[in-house]
């Protein structure tokens, strides 16, 4: 029987990720993968680190009460964060996965640096991906190629972006003869 994977979003990017991470992770398993808009109950655009994985977080629980019976809920959230110095801004994504024992593993994309143009438009308030529209002149392109294939020329998309990183969160459920703490906040 395949496997129950529950992705809390709808986005077809993160859909995407989590089906190709899962079967990259688990060649032998096959699996069912069913999107479920939950709220982040965070902000629209988390500005640090702690409230992006917060935001995965929450929406794992939230996913679990609407489908209680999945083998592992998956939350994908994006963030970004200033840098200490220059008004830099990184980008990055905090993947949490959850089995239905509670065991959990967590990964975060790796991070890279925003454009100015685009910096300006997420401090006036503008959601990243709003942000990367207005600046590159796209249309919803968060369910696209995101920031990371806008800026890479889509070498990396959104997709290929956070499949690495669920892969990585899936690595306590291949390796589990160890215990591997989570940094939970």
């Amino acid at each position: 029987m395949p496997a129950k994977l529950v992705v809390a979003s709808l986005n077809p990017v993160k859909l995407g990720a989590a089906r190709d991470g899962f079967t990259k992770s688990f060649p032998k398993e096959t699996c069912t993968v069913t999107g479920v808009e939950v709220p982040s109950g965070v902000s629209v655009q988390p500005m640090t680190s702690d409230e992006t994985l917060q935001g995965a977080l929450n929406r794992i629980a939230a996913a679990k009460e609407l489908h209680p019976d999945a083998d592992f809920w998956l939350g994908i959230e994006g963030g970004v964060e200033k840098a200490a110095h220059n008004n830099a801004m990184e980008v990055f994504a905090w993947i949490v996965v959850e089995a239905k024992d509670g065991k959990q593993g967590m990964s975060k994309t790796a991070n890279f640096y925003l454009p100015r143009a685009v910096i300006e438009c997420v401090d006036q308030g503008l959601e990243l991906g709003h942000a990367d529209d207005r600046v590159f002149g796209k249309s919803n392109s968060k369910q696209k190629t995101g920031s990371v294939g806008l800026l890479t020329n889509d070498l990396i998309t959104r997709q290929t972006y956070y499949e690495h990183a669920v892969i990585l969160a899936f690595i306590p459920f291949k390796n589990v003869q160890f215990d591997f703490p989570m940094p939970l906040p």
